[in-house]
């Protein structure tokens, strides 16, 4: 046994409670471990002696463990696990962890100030089938590219350490330690310090929701990690509330402060928030935030935080002054669902309660979430809280992201499940309306590769996750017969995950309208950051239904309003038009058109104005157009 300090140089301190942090002369190692009595920390063979504290937490200075040095926690003299802070696992979750020093990356942005809430033009990434090589690095080489498209910032799937060689980033077990498979920490740094170069911001898609099965250690060291009161979509609940859950909450919070601050990222998505139970005050969600903002300098620097929450609890994001826990957005699941009806007529599981119609799409632009606590029929019970307090841009609108691409037989993009001139139409309607946009990558240029569900285990858990993958898609019983359960591609199967990777020389391809949508999502986004009414996000904004399929929806901003004309049907002639949001200005002698979707280099037919001098209208099938006053 080799001698250890037992306490920490004078006047120096931790970054974070937990873990293993580079002190002045040597690593200071913590870890919470209230069920052993001994804990060694195992360096090169060698084993140093943890002194045990108040509260089950053990601690020591090790003056040999320097940068790069591999470790493990010896338990009770017996098994040695990894570090349920491990900051790198560079052989994956069942090696050593790794002791890294965060302060020698070169950051070169000083003059970065963050992002705020408003205008946003949002982009989900998954690192591993982004490009070919899977990888930060070379993800890091098409930013340039998503910047010049418009996006502003990205929201990256989690890569908190998962098992195996590939997978969506939901089974994380080492919460963080950045997915070795992707590359090093100081390659994500250099990821978010390139995207910051070409002004883009990093958010990230952390799970507090529930840990992977495979790799998952926590017990070991304590079994109040998680709680039997509840049990989540992907097993045992994690113990925020409950007896010793002070050190649980410890790990979340200590993730939440890490992220941002060792890694300058812009924010964080927390996934399923249904599934964090919590009935403590301040709600643990709350408190993520707050230390999150203080990471992040206390207002040095803005961050984003995004929530996902299926339950649509408008709690979430509404300000701490007025009884919320201040979220800046939350993901609006039902303008998905009611354009993904309203684009292919599929209305079954969790569709069920959507028509696709204008009413719908209007009342989504104009109020965010449809149910607000209506019932809802596929649930059997009340969905939602009122929301009719919250600014439009904290909702985020989107037609494709990981989970609604995925869950379906075959991965594929909407584009390819609906007519072309529905789905330009629906993306006019998502990139100019004035919620918060999101694309899912590979949507701005119609990409060919699907996006199916992938997860690389053990051959027993790759079982168990193969048969409650076909389980889940079995609510929808167009996948619920035999034959078609057996057809579902093999989430193991590393053919699965390569052919959801990404071909961006699509993006200049003309076969296969590649370059035409490309064009389309550009133009759009172009259009919202740079006119002078959508860019605003000032604009009051109304809508109405003018047919079953067609709809306005109008921004009034003093003198420059616009109107976006949007018919998902047939060709539709207005003889009378006895709806007032169709009337021009009063100085106007009628609308001229900025935009529209049937422009022949979108890959569309061309289309007429749609007033005429008589005043009557001709909206043209399956597009829209952006409309100005046009002055006299």
């Amino acid at each position: 046994m080799q001698a250890i300090f037992a306490h920490m140089s004078s006047g120096t301190r931790r970054r974070l409670p937990i873990g293993a942090e580079l002190i002045r002369g040597g690593t200071h190692f913590r870890v919470w471990a209230p069920k052993r009595t001994r804990v060694d920390v195992v360096i090169d063979d060698r084993a140093f002696a943890l002194t045990a504290e108040a509260g089950g937490y053990h601690s020591g200075f090790v003056d040999s463990a320097v940068e790069g040095s591999r470790y493990r926690f010896r338990l009770d003299g017996g098994e040695s696990f990894p570090d349920p802070a491990s900051r790198y696992q560079p052989d994956g979750p069942h090696g050593a962890s790794q002791v890294i020093d965060p302060s020698t990356f070169r950051w070169t942005d000083g003059d970065w100030r963050g992002v705020s809430a408003k205008r946003q033009v949002l982009y989900e990434i998954h690192i591993g089938t982004f490009t070919r090589e899977g990888t930060f690095a070379a993800a890091a080489d098409e930013l340039a590219e998503l910047a010049g498209l418009g996006v502003t910032a990205l929201e990256v799937m989690p890569v908190a350490e998962f098992p195996g060689r590939f997978g969506w980033g939901y089974d994380g077990v080492d919460l963080f330690a950045p997915y070795h498979g992707y590359g090093t920490p100081d390659d994500f740094r250099a990821f978010v310090n390139r995207a910051h170069e070409e002004c883009l911001g990093v958010i990230l898609d952390v799970v507090y929701n529930h840990f992977g099965p495979d790799g998952n250690y926590l017990r070991q060291f304590s079994d109040a990690y998680f709680t039997p009161k509840h049990v989540t979509d992907w097993g045992d609940a994690i113990n925020y509330d409950g007896e010793s859950s002070g050190p649980v909450r410890e790990l979340a919070l200590s993730n939440a402060r890490h992220w941002i601050s060792e890694y300058h990222l812009d924010g964080l998505r927390l996934d399923a928030t249904d599934n964090i139970y919590d009935s403590s005050h301040p709600h643990l969600i709350e408190e993520i935030g707050l230390v999150a903002r203080e990471a992040a300098g206390g207002g040095q620097r803005e961050i984003i935080l995004i929530g996902e929450n299926e339950a649509q609890r408008a709690q979430l994001f509404r300000d701490r002054d007025k009884g919320g826990f201040g979220l800046d957005m939350l993901w609006n699941d039902d303008f998905h669902h009611t354009a993904l009806v309203a684009a292919t007529g599929k209305r079954e599981a969790y569709f069920t309660d959507y028509t696709g119609s204008a009413q719908e799409l209007v009342s989504a632009v104009k109020h965010g979430f449809l149910y607000q606590g209506q019932r809802y029929s596929w649930q059997k019970h009340r969905r939602g809280t009122a929301a009719w307090d919250i600014p439009a841009h904290r909702f985020v609108h989107f037609i494709e992201n990981h989970d609604q691409v995925a869950n379906s037989r075959d991965g594929r993009r909407l584009h390819e499940l609906t007519s072309p001139g529905r789905h330009r139409a629906l993306t006019a309607l998502t990139l100019l309306g004035p919620q918060t946009p999101l694309l899912f990558q590979g949507q701005e240029f119609g990409s060919s590769a699907p996006f199916l569900y992938f997860a690389d285990h053990n051959a027993e858990l790759a079982t168990l996750v193969r048969k409650g993958r076909a389980e889940f898609l079995a609510q929808f019983p167009s996948m619920a017969d035999r034959k078609t359960a057996a057809s579902l591609p093999d989430p193991g199967d590393p053919r699965t995950f390569e052919q959801s990777q990404l071909r961006l020389e699509e993006r200049d391809h003309d076969g296969g309208g590649h370059r035409q949508t490309y064009a389309l999502h550009r133009d759009l986004i172009a259009l919202r950051q740079c006119d002078p009414v959508l860019s605003s996000g000032e604009a009051r904004v109304d809508g109405a239904v003018l047919a079953a399929d067609a709809f306005v929806v109008r921004f009034f901003s003093g003198e420059a309003d616009r109107l976006l004309v949007v018919n998902l049907g047939a060709d539709l002639s207005l003889s009378i038009a006895p709806e007032p949001l169709l009337a021009p200005l009063h100085r106007a002698r009628g609308w001229r058109r900025l935009w529209h979707s049937e422009d022949p280099c979108y890959g569309g037919r061309g289309a007429p104005h749609l007033e005429s001098e008589t005043g009557s209208w001709r909206i043209p099938a399956e597009s829209a157009t952006l409309l100005a006053a046009d002055e006299e």
